[in-house]
């Protein structure tokens, strides 16, 4: 009778953690894709929110090539230098580290 309960119990924590856990990988997935779709906002604050939260993340192949191509496209020349010194870095990064794949590393 006692070891049904503690099973019973064990379960429902573990059944409880693997549910808040796939919440904050939702709400995590949910975050990059809203500031990946800001890195082309058209307003200059997005932008640059979008840009701040990009260099934050481990550089991957996708985030320089992302990076590439919103400093091809952003007409403002401060945005656009902020974009190409994150791009620098991610580049020396993935150089010392060797290619990750995936947008949040």
């Amino acid at each position: 009778m006692r070891r049904g309960r503690v099973f019973r119990t064990t379960g429902l924590i573990l059944l409880t953690l693997a549910a808040i856990a796939g919440v904050g990988a939702l709400v995590v997935r949910d975050q990059i894709t809203r500031h990946r779709r800001d890195l082309f906002s058209s307003s200059a604050r997005q932008r640059l929110a979008a840009l701040g939260y990009v260099g934050g993340l481990h550089a991957s192949v996708e985030l320089v090539q992302l990076l590439r191509d919103y400093a091809a496209w952003e007409p403002r020349t401060l945005l656009r230098r902020r974009a190409q010194q994150i791009l620098a870095r991610m580049e020396r990064q993935l150089q010392r580290n060797g290619p990750r794949t995936g947008i949040a590393g």
